[in-house]
């Protein structure tokens, strides 16, 4: 990732777009605060499929671990005394 002010940009605005060709961000800033982010329009993807595998097995963990939802009887229950309160 490449840092540039507006002036820098305007003056080397081929270069940067060259960069960002090949694959670079760019950011433009204007007094130190960040205005423009340049990125190539083909990324490669943010998360990779050994990622994206872990995280489905953690839900698949996490499901595991819920209790079953409780007796149709008990929910009756929850809900009457919940209607009885208000």
């Amino acid at each position: 990732m490449q840092s540039v002010g507006i002036y820098e940009a305007k003056s080397r605005f081929s270069a940067l777009i060259e960069l960002v060709e090949q694959g670079e961000e760019v950011r433009i800033t204007r007094h130190g605060k960040e205005v423009v982010r340049m990125l190539p329009v083909r990324r490669r993807p943010v998360i990779s499929d050994e990622q994206i595998a872990r995280e489905l097995g953690q839900i698949d963990a996490l499901h595991a671990s819920i209790r079953p939802a409780a007796e149709a009887g008990a929910l009756d229950a929850l809900r009457r005394k919940g209607r009885a309160a208000a």
